[in-house]
């Protein structure tokens, strides 16, 4: 028999203070559903790493800290359709971490994607 995993144990921890959270009241039951949305984000990033995926989609120009130095510099062109493109899956691998019910998220989700 094998031992939980990280995530699963997360999601125990979850679980139980959204339990917590209706039997408290004010701002014990404030600070435990905030625990639990932490808890859903490390859950959520360690299942998707955004941190890898922004990786991937700006490793062409050098990764994120290269990207914003050209662009600080002039030697990138902010509307290069290339780079928004990778940019913005950058940013919505980012978000499908921090808030998947985002609004903005689902609509950028559902737009065409810039050609690369």
């Amino acid at each position: 028999m094998s031992h939980p995993t990280a995530p699963q144990l997360l999601e125990a921890v979850g679980l139980f203070l959204k339990e917590a959270e209706a039997a408290l009241t004010g701002r014990l039951a404030f600070h435990a559903r905030v625990a639990a949305n932490v808890v859903a984000i490390v859950v959520r990033e360690l299942a998707q790493d955004p941190d890898a995926a922004e990786a991937r989609a700006l490793s062409p120009w050098g990764g994120g800290a290269a990207v914003c130095r050209a662009l600080r510099e002039g030697r990138l062109d902010p509307q290069d359709p290339e780079l928004l493109a990778a940019l913005r899956e950058a940013v919505l691998a980012r978000l499908a971490v921090d808030n998947p019910r985002y609004a903005t998220f689902e609509r950028l989700k559902a737009r065409p994607v810039i050609a690369r």
